[in-house]
């Protein structure tokens, strides 16, 4: 008897952006490792890289998470020397 057999089946309307094959795909069609979303429309779906680079971007900038021994989010510092 196989294990995780039962393919995942997604609502009307999820969409998902496959980073393997580049391509938008309505519901989960791929296996999770290669999609990205879900997302409420076939245009969010087909900026989901762009949103990622944004959103890393935004991330990598922001002060709050730099570990150089000063205060990150909730008050606690990062002790110096760590990266």
């Amino acid at each position: 008897m196989a294990l995780f057999k039962r393919k995942t089946v997604g609502k009307p309307g999820e969409w998902f952006f496959n980073v393997e094959e580049g391509k938008v795909e309505e519901g989960p069609q791929s296996p999770g490792k290669n999609r990205m979303g879900p997302y409420a429309t076939r245009e969010e779906a087909e900026h989901a890289l762009q949103t990622a680079r944004e959103r890393t971007s935004e991330w990598e900038n922001d002060p709050r998470w730099h570990d150089s021994g000063t205060p990150r989010a909730g008050g606690q510092e990062e002790p110096p020397g760590r990266s």
